[in-house]
């Protein structure tokens, strides 16, 4: 069976950047699924994964614009440390929530002073270069409701 719309893909993967090493895999753990054709993985991952089959493999590079965007600079940020949402004590590297007029955000801790913290809400492999080797292990039709609720269910998936 093919990748295509409304088909729920089970895949394991290797992502590194272009320029480095590798930076996370899926190997030790269940493969990862998506809904094809729903948005819940980059969209030029996804092109790339359509018409594929279960055992193909295939190796992916993206642009930065490709994958998570470029930085900008506009995006880091002192807020006060009473607004940000963590547990224990904050250190540099630890990401935070924090809510602003577009919601709650997700920010990656850079410096701890006394009362406010310097924050940086680019993604943190924003303005980075890609490389994905992945393998499709199974490929199969998406359940009525994985259709509605537009994500896949199980293992590897979105649990309700």
């Amino acid at each position: 069976m093919q990748i295509e719309k409304n088909r729920v893909v089970s895949f394991h993967y290797r992502l590194s950047e272009q320029s480095g090493g590798e930076i996370e895999h899926s190997y030790d753990g269940e493969p990862s699924l998506y809904l094809h054709g729903a948005r819940n993985i980059l969209p030029a991952l996804e092109k790339a994964l359509a018409g594929l089959s279960a055992g193909d493999k295939i190796e992916v590079s993206l642009t930065p614009e490709q994958a998570y965007g470029l930085r900008q600079e506009g995006r880091v940020q002192r807020i006060p440390a009473k607004y940000l949402k963590h547990e224990g004590k904050m250190k540099p590297g630890q990401v935070v929530r924090y809510r602003d007029d577009n919601g709650t955000q997700q920010a990656t801790v850079i410096k701890v002073g006394k009362f406010s913290v310097d924050v940086d809400a680019n993604h943190p492999l924003a303005g980075k270069a890609l490389e994905f080797a992945i393998e499709i292990v199974d490929v199969r039709e998406a359940s009525a409701d994985e259709i509605a609720h537009g994500h896949a269910h199980g293992p590897g998936g979105h649990h309700h």
